[in-house]
Formats: structure tokens, sequence, C-alpha cells
């Protein structure tokens, strides 16, 4: 049953890495595929974690999320200001944000 659940999570991992590397202009897009490739981590380490029996890896897996969940706000919040600026959410314009 372990290798299921190893195997959903390798597939959310591979689908957030397929989005990376497919897309290149929407960064939404981008965001959300990272976000895919963080839930797939948390998702083993949870799985390997309670099949080991050890709370490492669950306190771990927490870390991971409140770290994705800081990366996308901050993330929502460059783009806010990046389609203020261009009016567009395009990758390849962005080099518009250099200070």
């Amino acid at each position: 049953m372990l290798s299921f659940y190893q195997f959903s999570a390798a597939c959310l991992f591979l689908l957030g890495l397929s989005g990376i590397a497919f897309n290149t202009r929407n960064i939404i897009i981008l965001l959300m595929s990272i976000e895919l490739m963080l839930a797939g981590i948390s998702f083993s380490q949870l799985t390997l974690s309670i099949f080991l029996d050890d709370i490492v890896g669950q306190l771990f897996t927490i870390f991971i999320l409140t770290v994705a969940a800081a990366e996308s706000a901050i993330g929502l919040a460059i783009l806010v200001v990046y389609h203020k600026l261009s009016g567009t959410i395009e990758v390849s314009r962005i080099n518009l944000l250099r200070g």
C-alpha cells in the first residue's frame, strides 16, 4: 500500500515538473507547478513518516507546507505589482522589474 502512495507523490511531483518545463509564458502556471512539486514532496514525506512511525517526517511536512504558503503569498504579491507595471503576466517581459 505504501508503494501506491509513493507513486501518487511521484506523479504529483512530475506533474509540477512538467508544468515548469513546458510552460514558458504564464507566471501563474509556474507558481502552481511549484506548489504541486512541494505538495508531492510533502505527501511523500508524510507517507514515509506514517509508515516508519516517526514524527520527524510529519513535522518536516508541516514546515514544507508553511514555506509553500509563504512562497505563494510573496509570489502573488510580486505578480500583482508586475501586472500593474506591465499590464501582462508573461514571463518574457519580466526584465521590467529591475530596480
